[in-house]
């Protein structure tokens, strides 16, 4: 038994395209300018799937998460509003809910949930199927054109 990563653009007709893995952590680690000109100037649902594989064939979806990717329009990923949102989930996330009780304030500061919900998304339960069932390799599907 293993796992695998599979990485999913939703195009504007909610047909989920796949980005190779390795070049998105490329573009994640700004490692050569990479681009993907036919998402250029848009912001884009992203689909990140886990697998459960045995004997290499895709088993079962074990985990999704899903993101908003912002694309410039060369082409190339917006990795710093992408962590921004990133860490803005991860701080609501993890503050503590005694220290919002604790205050008692008028005022909450609610400035790391707008960031994080700028960056998420939920597909509804059509799109959903057909994202994983891409992921299972039941559904073919158009490869993201990268660039370098």
């Amino acid at each position: 038994m293993g796992m695998s990563s599979k990485v999913f653009l939703v195009s504007a007709e909610d047909m989920p395209e796949a980005l190779a893995a390795a070049a998105f952590m490329r573009m994640l680690r700004q490692e050569s300018p990479s681009r993907m000109p036919d998402f250029a100037g848009q912001r884009v649902r992203q689909a990140s799937i886990t697998v459960e594989l045995g004997e290499g064939t895709p088993l079962r979806v074990v985990h999704r998460a899903f993101s908003m990717l912002d694309i410039g329009a060369d082409g190339v990923l917006d990795v710093a509003r992408l962590s921004t949102q990133q860490v803005a989930r991860m701080a609501d996330f993890m503050a503590p809910e005694s220290q919002t009780q604790a205050t008692k304030a008028p005022v909450v500061d609610a400035a790391n949930r707008f960031i994080a919900r700028g960056g998420y998304w939920q597909p509804d339960d059509l799109l959903l199927r057909r994202i994983d069932a891409a992921a299972l390799g039941h559904l073919p599907c158009r490869r993201v054109r990268v660039l370098r």
